[in-house]
């Protein structure tokens, strides 16, 4: 009577018994990487408020005024302490996870598992691996320097693979970026090595945009790739993905492609074939309060209206380049006066899709290498930037004096085309370039002890071995 066996969770011991209660892990695994304060939302609005394509409107310190005006310190609970730790318990989940399926291969047998289980025992192993990888790279960019500052060599993360069930593990020194990016790729290729192709059934639809697929680790390579500066392997890995000429479609696996559409990307249920991974939420498994990425970007009384679009100097919306008939602006743009992002449309209770990758990306991605490696003349790359943009209705590039000037203009369409989905501190941060002015609040160069977040005060006090970034 004093010590009850709880009728709605499962013991440890047991809970690889079953085919469904491994898969109710798998499930799990999803529900650590997307909670509200992680990928399920201010992971994206924090990676976009830091540059100067939004202006804050509400002052609200739990709602990211800190990470907009810089003056984030090891204290912040609401964003510096609170991403850490949800980062982190992601990865201990892939971590947890892992070592048990490890331990139980013995149970994988007829006649309570099929024959075909080992197979599917290293897809979910995958998953997890392929949760793990982004969840690291997702810590990298705010909490370390750009790979690019001193090729990997500055320090990193604590590099965590094993399973943490109690406190006796955490001192661990940081590994470098480099090798914090090195694990990334061994993750990301057995995942894509292990991965199904596709998802079939009944809800195929859903679980090829909400869960990981072998196009899913391909995909995040490219974007990782790209952070690294190693412009030939984007090429290798998005060249899997992207068919030298239109139409554009992944030629096997989850036929991902461009949509024709952008605003059909962004309308319900948001599971057009563009949108490579994104995390779901429904009524009764939203992102949670001041999370949800409509809660910052629309006005009431659909949000709360915490940031507008940044029409000063500098901001995106004075950028010629974002053209006065481009449908991202004439659809994906609202509001009178104080003009608001629109790519997020339902309100209470917050029911859209949190993105992680989309089809467009990797082909900017490519796009951006060829121009880099190959030179301001390449026809494939400028084929590739002029889909993404004259499927919107901006005007066509026809010709660059240099490769710079090439490069540019697909940083520039990166930065209209993703608005709101957490990629434009990505590209700042891997170009090594300053986090630009806005409104009152000054530019950070990248020398600057502001350009990358401080070490959450919880881990130098759980870890002896950390150090501060400097």
């Amino acid at each position: 009577m004093l010590d009850p066996v709880p009728t709605t969770l499962y013991p440890q011991e047991v809970v690889f018994d079953t085919p469904a209660r491994v898969l109710l892990q798998v499930n799990n695994l999803y529900s650590y990487i997307k909670v509200g304060s992680f990928l399920g939302g201010r992971y994206q609005v924090y990676n976009d408020v830091r540059a100067n394509d939004f202006i804050n409107l509400r002052s609200n310190g739990v709602t990211a005024l800190g990470v907009w005006n810089h003056t984030l310190t090891e204290q912040s609970q609401n964003d510096v302490v609170s991403l850490w730790a949800a980062g982190y318990a992601a990865i201990n989940q892939a971590n947890v996870f892992l070592a048990g399926m490890d331990a139980s291969s013995a149970k994988f047998v007829a006649p309570l598992f099929p024959a075909t289980f080992a197979t599917t025992a290293e897809q979910y192993k995958a998953e997890a691996r392929l949760l793990r990888a982004l969840s690291y790279y997702s810590l990298l960019q705010l909490y370390a320097r750009p790979y690019t500052d001193g090729n990997g060599s500055r320090p990193g993360l604590p590099l965590r693979l094993q399973a943490e069930t109690d406190g006796t593990n955490n001192d661990l020194a940081r590994s470098t970026v480099g090798e914090v990016y090195q694990q990334i790729i061994s993750d990301l290729n057995f995942a894509e090595q292990n991965l199904p192709l596709t998802y079939t059934g009944g809800t195929a639809s859903t679980l090829n945009v909400t869960r990981a697929h072998r196009n899913t680790a391909i995909a995040l390579k490219t974007r990782v790739y790209l952070s690294m500066g190693q412009y030939s392997e984007v090429i290798r890995e998005a060249n899997k993905l992207v068919p030298a000429t239109a139409p554009y479609a992944a030629p096997t696996g989850v036929r991902n492609a461009l949509n024709t559409s952008i605003t059909a990307v962004f309308a319900a249920p948001q599971e057009t074939t563009e949108s490579i991974l994104s995390f779901p939420f429904t009524a009764q498994n939203a992102p949670g309060t001041q999370n949800q990425l409509a809660f910052y970007y629309r006005p009431s009384p659909v949000g709360n209206g915490e940031y507008a679009l940044n029409s000063g100097a500098g901001g995106i919306l004075s950028n010629t380049g974002f053209e006065a008939a481009d449908v991202r602006r004439t659809s994906l743009v609202t509001g009178t006066g104080t003009l608001y992002l629109n790519k997020y449309p339902n309100g209470t209770p917050y029911t859209d899709k949190a993105p992680v990758i989309r089809y467009a990306e990797v082909m900017l991605s490519l796009a951006e290498a060829r121009f880099r490696t190959a030179g301001a003349t390449d026809a494939q790359a400028l084929a590739l930037l002029n889909a993404v943009r004259q499927r919107s209705n901006g005007s066509a590039y026809t010709t660059f004096a240099t490769a710079d000037a090439a490069a540019n203009a697909v940083v520039l369409e990166r930065r209209i085309e993703f608005l709101g989905e957490g990629i434009r501190n990505l590209d700042i941060m891997r170009l090594n370039a300053p986090i630009p002015a806005k409104g009152t609040v000054s530019a950070v160069n990248p020398g600057d002890i502001l350009y990358v977040w401080p070490i959450p005060n919880t881990e130098l006090a759980a870890n002896r071995l950390m150090t501060r970034n400097e």
